[in-house]
């Protein structure tokens, strides 16, 4: 086993293996069958970290190399604790972890370090898992373009001029810059998919209620968001899922975790439907539709059957009932911060907006929306009786220049809040279905965009089977940005 420096410096390790380049399921069985150790694994990666990040912004609240390095030495000779043991991890810096600053990228947070782990860090870290610092997200996570006032903007790899997206743009962006071997992410309205889309690799919305969270505010009605894995490949995807998925006997709504492993899938016999721009509900930038299209004869060539729909529910509806839940939820759980008027001049704009929706929502309101929700889930249940998947591009926009807040409007048709722009994730997220954001190549100007891949609640394995079978016939995430 090579040497490793006692103290780091981005200079002094050049590994003759480029181990960056190694996938979190490689390195996890090399370091297993003690032919890589943990201290090596760390170095790369630092120094990975100290050429390109300063550049992109992905990763903050970095910790000292040097202890980093002391931490990973003590993992090279540990018993072996699971399936992360001794590799680097960035958490979304809107998860708690114990004694790492954690902002949740708003100023009334910017200097809190928690006394504990959040239940996704508590089961990262206890796999093995080196934290080494958090992924830059957009402040409280609302918006898909991650930038805040505690850490600025992170920038994309593919052209630093564009934003990363979000809110899992640092943890994307980290990944796609071989900064990160596996990341974590959450979903609400998107946030594993459209960053993972914007930066060529892979995010996984798992089925709601497999990856559970802590046991804080509400857990009846807050059913809209959930936490996940990103990756540069699908086994990848499978093994951080298999990591973070469990019950939390606290919650409701659990499901129990599935082998994620079988990841030999026959696409032949399969039935996908091609839902395009909901019958042009949705507004999309010119190449994307078609970037996507060309994608699904990959599913074609081997065998699946592949058809465009008409799309199963009014567009309008779900939009409705999707902003009326958001907001009313919002509106719960910052009432204490927007109670306190010092608290509030704190909150940026999109948060706000959030609140003040959901603070005149009537309770006859939110049951019309539940009702909406109830009857599209219906309605999606018996489209799967026919379909193994449903495909939709997973983002509505190119990659966007970093300097914006949001998109203004898509073409001739504008945008009337800050997350409209986006709404082609909502299908998906208002019923929690199972969705991995799967890229489908580059457009003109050398961006990334992808496509998402979404099955019945409850098909999280079948639906990663799919997407390996489309990674070993695509791998684009093996396409590094020009600068790498």
């Amino acid at each position: 086993m090579r040497p490793v420096p006692q103290a780091f410096s981005p200079n002094d390790w050049s590994p003759a293996l480029d181990l960056i380049a190694l996938s979190a399921s490689e390195l996890s069985r090399q370091i297993a069958g003690r032919k890589l150790a943990p201290s090596e694994v760390m170095a790369a990666y630092l120094r990975q970290i100290a050429a390109v990040n300063g550049g992109l912004n992905a990763i903050v609240s970095l910790r000292d190399p040097d202890d980093l390095m002391a931490e990973a030495r003590a993992a090279d000779d540990a018993p072996h604790a699971g399936w992360l043991h001794g590799l680097p991890l960035a958490v979304k810096d809107l998860c708690a972890v114990k004694g790492l600053r954690t902002t949740y990228g708003s100023p009334l947070f910017a200097d809190f370090v928690p006394a504990k782990d959040d239940l996704l860090a508590a089961r990262m870290r206890k796999a093995g898992g080196i934290f080494i610092g958090k992924t830059n997200t957009p402040e409280w996570g609302h918006g898909s373009h991650s930038f805040n006032r505690v850490f600025g903007v992170t920038r994309n790899p593919y052209d630093a001029s564009r934003t990363a997206g979000g809110s899992s743009g640092g943890a994307a962006a980290a990944l796609a810059a071989r900064m990160l071997p596996v990341a974590d992410g959450s979903d609400m309205m998107g946030s594993l998919r459209n960053p993972a889309a914007f930066c060529n690799v892979y995010g996984f919305r798992p089925s709601w209620g497999l990856v559970q969270h802590d046991a804080e505010g509400d857990t009846h009605l807050a059913t809209l968001a959930t936490e996940g894995p990103m990756a540069r490949t699908i086994e990848d995807i499978a093994g951080l899922l298999a990591v973070q998925a469990g019950v939390n006997p606290e919650l409701p709504f659990g499901r129990q975790a599935q082998n994620y492993s079988a990841l030999n899938g026959d696409l032949r016999g399969k039935r996908i439907a091609w839902l395009g721009d909901w019958g042009g509900a949705y507004a999309v930038e010119p190449g994307i539709l078609a970037l996507c299209e060309a994608a699904l004869t990959v599913f074609r060539d081997q065998g699946a059957l592949v058809e465009a729909i008409a799309p199963p529910f009014p567009a309008e509806k779900l939009w409705q009932a999707w902003t009326t839940l958001r907001a009313m939820l919002n509106a719960g759980s910052f009432k204490p911060i927007y109670d306190d008027p010092a608290k509030r001049a704190e909150l940026k704009p999109e948060t706000l907006w959030e609140i003040e929706q959901g603070s005149s929502l009537s309770a006859q309101a939110v049951y019309e929306a539940s009702v909406i929700r109830s009857r599209y889930y219906a309605k999606m249940a018996r489209l799967f009786e026919s379909y193994d998947a449903v495909v939709l591009p997973t983002a509505q926009v190119w990659p966007f220049p970093a300097d914006w807040r949001w998109p203004q409007s898509i073409g001739a048709r504008a945008m009337d809040t800050y997350h409209r722009w986006m709404e082609v994730v909502i299908p998906i997220s208002l019923i929690g279905l199972p969705a991995l954001s799967l890229p489908v190549g580059f457009g003109a100007q050398g961006l990334p965009m992808g496509m998402q891949l979404a099955g019945r609640v409850g098909a999280d394995a079948q639906i990663l089977a799919m997407g390996q079978a489309y990674h070993l016939a695509t791998d684009w995430p093996s396409r590094r940005p020009p600068a790498l």
